[in-house]
């Protein structure tokens, strides 16, 4: 089994930063990618962003420019930067470990708040 444990969310006024962290632990085979997703109230889940083991990133249109995601490799952890925030950012932010055979594992998710 894997297991994600996210941290770093709360609440934050608009144009404030946050800095989310993700560590995997347990039965990791070789991963793929780590990354983020998001969930806001009465919408889907969506890509925040994703590095792979490669080194390729990829982002949301509506985050490039304020979000930087980074690894830790040897320490199975992933990080999620986010400045500029806005009230659209407003969601349940999941961390995401794909692992060499594409299986999908997820955290329990952190709250991210944006609000004056």
């Amino acid at each position: 089994q894997v297991q994600l444990v996210e941290s770093g969310g709360g609440l934050v006024q608009p144009g404030g930063s946050l800095k989310l962290s993700c560590v995997a632990s347990g039965s990791i085979s070789s991963i793929y990618s780590m990354g983020w997703y998001r969930q806001a109230p009465g919408k889907q889940r969506e890509l925040v962003a994703v590095s792979t083991t490669g080194g390729n990133t990829n982002y949301a249109d509506s985050v490039k420019g304020r979000f930087t995601i980074a690894r830790d490799n040897a320490k199975n952890t992933v990080y999620l930067q986010m400045n500029s925030l806005k009230p659209e950012d407003t969601a349940v932010y999941y961390c995401n470990l794909k692992n060499r055979f594409f299986q999908n594992y997820w955290g329990q998710g952190t709250q991210v708040t944006v609000s004056s």
